[in-house]
């Protein structure tokens, strides 16, 4: 499957690149800086570009089988850089005839937002986090408010650690109890197999250990 993925130098978009390649994926790597990557491969294009230019974002969802969007910005960041970055995506998917949106999100929007503690509702998210959810929050909006065949994850916070595939999977009906920690390579791992299943199309999945 030929694959871009915008926000390819992140935490996440690192280990998707590497576990995508292990596959035998083809994928291009849509960033800023791509000195920051040190994946090799013969199946790996490394695109600079901005997400934030649509005709950039165009070129490079052009002719593939499917997006992943792992963007990202730090923790106290006010651009907004994921829903206007995510905006670009979409409008470049519906352009190219492209479906398949695979887009990285949080653990606490929407309605994931029951699952956290006291704590991180009342304290963690509104002095610390408040703009990261704001901007994920919009990013979701949009990428619902599409057409595309659509899995938005919302993993817990990021935690070292190995692949495991013993993660639990909250699929909005209250069902599991998480525990807010999940390693970058899991939640790589958990993306990318959506691309060969329908279980969460159109769900916004989160998942922790």
């Amino acid at each position: 499957m030929k694959i871009v993925i915008f926000g390819a130098t992140g935490t996440v978009g690192q280990n998707l690149i590497e576990q995508a390649l292990m596959r035998g994926h083809e994928i291009t790597a849509f960033t800023r800086n791509p000195e920051k990557l040190t994946e090799t491969s013969g199946k790996l294009t490394v695109l600079m570009g901005d997400v934030l230019n649509p005709s950039a974002v165009t070129d490079a969802v052009k002719n593939q089988d499917a997006v992943i969007c792992a963007l990202g910005m730090p923790l106290m960041n006010k651009e907004g850089l994921r829903a206007a970055g995510t905006k670009n995506i979409v409008a470049a998917m519906n352009d190219t005839g492209v479906k398949r949106l695979i887009c990285l999100s949080a653990l606490g929007i929407g309605d994931s937002r029951s699952i956290l503690p006291f704590y991180y509702k009342f304290l963690i998210v509104p002095l610390f986090m408040r703009h990261l959810f704001a901007d994920h929050t919009a990013q979701e909006t949009i990428v619902t408010n599409s057409k595309l065949n659509w899995t938005i994850v919302r993993p817990g916070n990021f935690t070292k650690g190995s692949i495991t595939g013993t993660y639990q999977i909250e699929d909005g009906r209250g069902n599991k109890q998480l525990k807010l920690k999940i390693s970058p390579k899991d939640v790589a791992g958990f993306m990318l197999k959506q691309l060969d299943t329908d279980q969460f199309l159109k769900m916004r999945p989160s998942i922790s250990y």
